[in-house]
C-alpha cells in the first residue's frame, strides 16, 4: 500500500512538472511571435513539444485493449533500443545520468 501512494505521488510530481513546461512552452511560443524569444528558449521549446508528443503517442496505445501490459513492454523494447518514449519529466534522474554515462 505505501508503495502504491509513493508512486501516485511521483505520477501527481510528473505530471505538474509537464504542466508547467507546457506552460513555458507556450509563452516562449508566444515571445516568438513577436520576435522576443532567444534561440535557447526556442530550443528548449521545441524539446517541450517533442516531449508532449510522446505523451500524446503514448495516450493512443492508452485505449487499447490489455494497455497496462503493452505499454510497460513498448516502453521496455524502445529503451533497450535506445528509444525514449516517456517524456522527460517521468524519467527518474538516476535513469537520465546512467543513460548520460553511457554515451
Amino acid at each position: 500500500m505505501y508503495t502504491l501512494k509513493r508512486q501516485m505521488i511521483a505520477l501527481k510530481f510528473a505530471l505538474n512538472q509537464e504542466k508547467q513546461e507546457t506552460k513555458d512552452m507556450l509563452k516562449i511560443y508566444h515571445k516568438y511571435t513577436q520576435r522576443q524569444a532567444s534561440d535557447s528558449e526556442i530550443k528548449a521549446a521545441n524539446q517541450q513539444f517533442f516531449d508532449l508528443l510522446k505523451g500524446v503517442g503514448l495516450g493512443v496505445f492508452a485505449i487499447l485493449p490489455f494497455a497496462p501490459i503493452t505499454i510497460p513492454i513498448l516502453i521496455k523494447v524502445a529503451s533497450s533500443v535506445g528509444v525514449e518514449l516517456l517524456p522527460s519529466a517521468f524519467i527518474s534522474s538516476n535513469t537520465r545520468s546512467n543513460k548520460k554515462n553511457n554515451k
